[in-house]
């Protein structure tokens, strides 16, 4: 299924940011979420930045009561730089998110046994994540195309 199907059908959705800000395309789930901040204004959609501990924000999303989790992580998966993809956060490709210290898998397990909702992974493919460096041009574009599409149909069901 498609992401934009994925929002739609959804009543309540949280968006889960993961990265790290100084770690070049690490960033890019950041990036994501924080440009969602500005643009969604919908009451049933919880935007969170968890930086590198989305663990520590079971609490929050658990409260919300989503009946779906959108993950935003940049993910190397072997794909072209830039390349994004929809995954589950529980197949193979949740083990190779390893710049994390809680892998999404476990993450996924966990809140499954808390909320009857679905969780999916959006995954961009980065290139540079060294520290202190800025994300790519590549990056930068596709988190802001990311997040000015997801917007669109999180705020259509708005109220």
């Amino acid at each position: 299924m498609e992401l934009p199907e994925l929002l739609r059908r959804a009543r309540r959705v949280v968006v889960c940011g993961i990265g790290n800000e100084v770690r070049g395309d690490d960033a890019f789930g950041i990036l994501v979420a924080e440009r969602l901040k500005e643009l969604v204004k919908n009451p049933n959609v919880l935007i969170l930045n968890c930086g590198e501990v989305p663990e520590s924000y079971t609490g929050k999303i658990t409260k919300f009561e989503p009946d779906l989790v959108v993950f935003v992580d940049a993910v190397d998966f072997g794909g072209e730089h830039g390349e994004v993809i929809l995954a589950d956060p529980e197949g193979t490709l949740g083990e190779a998110v390893s710049t994390h210290s809680l892998p999404l898998k476990v993450l996924v397990g966990y809140l499954k046994t808390r909320l009857n909702a679905e969780f999916v992974l959006l995954g961009c493919q980065p290139a540079v994540l060294g520290l202190f460096q800025e994300p790519s041009e590549v990056v930068v574009e596709r988190a802001e195309v990311l997040a000015e599409s997801m917007a669109g149909v999180l705020n259509e069901t708005e109220g």
